[in-house]
């Protein structure tokens, strides 16, 4: 199951754990939740307003312009627009255009399809408003992590290994005219006009607004940058005797950072549909504002239930693996791989996991170094970039296989996981 089906399954399992075993239940993660719906609403509010539209626009023409570089741009590009939006969705806008274009190329598409989707993932645990960063920061800050500490390592680290990631599939698989199964297909009269055709016309008539919520979008990811890494200009308030820490505001009386993203990103998606020509409703029509709904769920039954069995279990788990991982701290970035395998969200590992990292002993810069380690869920193709990159290579070059783990998304994403960590590693030992 994916998308509410995990939520709804952790929060029977929550039961059992309640009711069956007598565990006490733990406070539930409205921190994240609530981040996830603050930001994919402000995306939601973009893409109502006709911003992907426009930033996917961009994305056309810079693919279109280098057509025989589309192995190394492709992803790049992917890249960097998901580390923007805080949301891989934008991909399913991109994938048929970088497709496209490496068909018109006779570049094999199995290799700028297969990056571009890991790039994508590798995006969100870059990203500062993605519910996987947001997740990570509510673990940690408390350990005195900011978002800037997360950002100069997880950005560089990450980019790295998708740069390596692209090199690794620079040649990889036979080129596009001695693919058998290509050939083959060429030999339909139909298809063959098809990928002989003339350039589809991909233009859009952009909405007025467009371009103006992007520009909010913009500054309200720059604000939650700069307020991440100044906390200095954060309100911060007088802490009197009456006062008591509360969801919002520390101890020391200062407004703390996951709460200030969620007032950013909402208030973003206010100013859009104030200022760039869309409604509310229009918002709520957004597809993107659905999925909003589903990775709150996931979230919500998931690390509900696993928070209460990890609390209920504390001393076994720390005296069982401490010394293990201690011992072997690379475990752990494996069980983090496990676990998003499994879960399919980057946020929902993040938060079930990380707490654990912590209690075993693990230092907050070495979760920060291991943090591209959560997006493990391209190993079971289900995940629908995957199934999507798929659908849009017409050549049938990017393909699931025969054994179904032998899908043209393995080895890329194995690579470029395995680079980011190492990567992450040596860079948080430097910044941090």
């Amino acid at each position: 199951m994916s998308g509410i089906g995990l939520g709804v399954m952790g929060m029977i399992g929550l039961l059992i754990l309640l009711f069956v075993f007598g565990l006490k239940p733990s406070d539930p993660p409205l921190e994240v939740m609530l981040i996830i719906l603050s930001v994919v609403t402000a995306a939601a509010a973009l893409q109502a307003a006709g911003g992907m539209d426009y930033l996917v626009s961009v994305a056309g023409k810079i693919l279109r312009r280098h057509p025989g570089q589309i192995t190394i741009l492709g992803p790049i590009v992917t890249y960097f627009f998901t580390l923007f939006a805080g949301t891989a969705h934008i991909s399913y806008s991109i994938l048929p255009i970088i497709a496209e274009v490496a068909i018109k190329a006779r570049i094999r598409p199995e290799r700028a399809m297969s990056m571009s989707v890991t790039a994508a993932h590798m995006g969100i645990t870059a990203s500062p408003v993605s519910a996987a960063s947001a997740a990570l920061l509510t673990v940690l800050v408390s350990d005195g992590i900011k978002l800037a500490d997360i950002l100069m390592v997880c950005i560089p680290s990450t980019l790295i290994g998708v740069i390596i990631g692209i090199l690794f599939v620079l040649k990889r698989g036979k080129e596009l005219d001695q693919d058998p199964e290509f050939l083959e297909r060429m030999k339909d009269p139909v298809f063959a006009k098809n990928v002989m055709g003339e350039q589809q016309n991909t233009e859009v008539t952009l909405k007025p607004g467009s371009i103006k919520s992007v520009i909010i979008f913009a500054v309200a990811v720059f604000m939650v940058v700069l307020l991440g890494s100044f906390p200095s200009i954060v309100p911060q308030f007088t802490v009197t005797n009456e006062f008591s820490p509360n969801f919002a505001v520390n101890a020391s009386g200062q407004v703390q950072m996951p709460s200030l993203i969620m007032m950013i990103m909402l208030a973003a998606a206010g100013l859009i549909i104030l200022f760039a020509n869309t409604t509310a409703a229009q918002v709520t029509k957004a597809s993107l504002f659905a999925s909003a709904g589903q990775a709150t769920i996931a979230v919500f039954g998931v690390v509900w239930m696993s928070g209460t069995f990890m609390d209920n279990n504390y001393l076994l788990i720390k005296n069982t693996l401490g010394e293990l991982v201690t011992t072997y701290p690379w475990l752990f970035a494996l069980a983090l791989f496990t676990m998003s395998i499994l879960l399919f969200s980057q946020a929902a590992t993040t938060k079930a996991l990380m707490p654990l990292g912590l209690t075993l002993g693990l230092s907050p810069a070495y979760l920060v170094g291991i943090f591209p380690a959560v997006n493990g869920h391209f190993f079971i193709p289900g995940y629908p970039t995957l199934l999507t990159a798929i659908q849009f290579d017409r050549t049938g070059t990017t393909k699931i296989g025969k054994y179904v783990l032998d899908h043209s998304f393995m080895l890329p994403g194995i690579v470029t996981t395995v680079a980011s960590v190492l990567a992450g590693l040596l860079l948080q030992s430097i910044i941090l």
